[in-house]
Formats: C-alpha cells, structure tokens, sequence
C-alpha cells in the first residue's frame, strides 16, 4: 500500500468503503421498515462539528437522526459501544444545527443502526439530547 502525508492511503479507501457499504445496508433496513430519507452525511461546516450519517421521517412525520456503526468483530463490546458521550455530543451539535433550517421543529430522536456480522440491529431512542 501507498502512503499519502504519512497515512496509508489503501486503509483509508478501505474504511471509507466499508463505511458506505455498512450506511447502504442501515438505509435499506429503515426504508424496508417504512422511513423515508431525508439527507445523508449531514456535516455541519468547520471544523470540530459534526456529522449525522442519515436524517430520516417516520410515517408519523418524527425526525430520526440515525448514527450507523459497523465492525467486523464483536471485539472490545461490537459496534454499539463505539458510540461514546463525545460522539453523542457531536450528533446532537449537528442536529440542533440542522433543526435550525426547519420552521417549526418536529418530534425527533435518536436511532442507531449497528452493523455486525450477525446481521442489523435497530436501537430506536438509543440516547437523548438530555
């Protein structure tokens, strides 16, 4: 593998596919259960923000901000406890940034979507903006 300013480029494209691909299979499984997307890989601009990887509607017109994990092995806890109080605080900074754009703000919540090799698992309300 090829290095680029001290990183290995291969490793990079590596992860950024399997995280497209562990985002695709989290979409598909929402939609099958009846949420419409709305946006992917919301981003908040500058640096130190934070991202929502899928903004979906509930047929009750409920606003999921959906944070999708994936890992390949159960190791240190699986996916779902990659999910830490940093990581909570920046999808919350990004949804609050989102809510901003709307007129009036719907109902919402907190969804994750773990993808292990066992299969898919839908935590709905998995946390709060508290």
């Amino acid at each position: 593998m090829g290095f680029l300013g001290g990183r290995r480029s291969g490793a990079t494209e590596t992860t950024r596919v399997r995280g497209q691909q562990a985002e695709d299979a989290a979409l598909a499984h929402l939609r099958a259960a009846g949420l419409a997307v709305v946006e992917r890989n919301y981003r908040t601009p500058g640096r130190g923000g934070g991202e929502i990887d899928l903004i979906m509607r509930e047929c009750d017109g409920t606003l999921v901000f959906v944070e999708v994990r994936s890992r390949s092995r159960a190791d240190f806890g699986g996916a779902g406890a990659s999910i830490g109080a940093t990581k909570q605080r920046r999808i919350i900074f990004a949804a609050r940034h989102y809510l901003l754009r709307c007129k009036a703000v719907p109902p919402c919540r907190f969804d994750v979507v773990l993808i292990e090799p066992d299969g898919v698992q839908w935590l709905r309300a998995a946390f709060d903006a508290g």
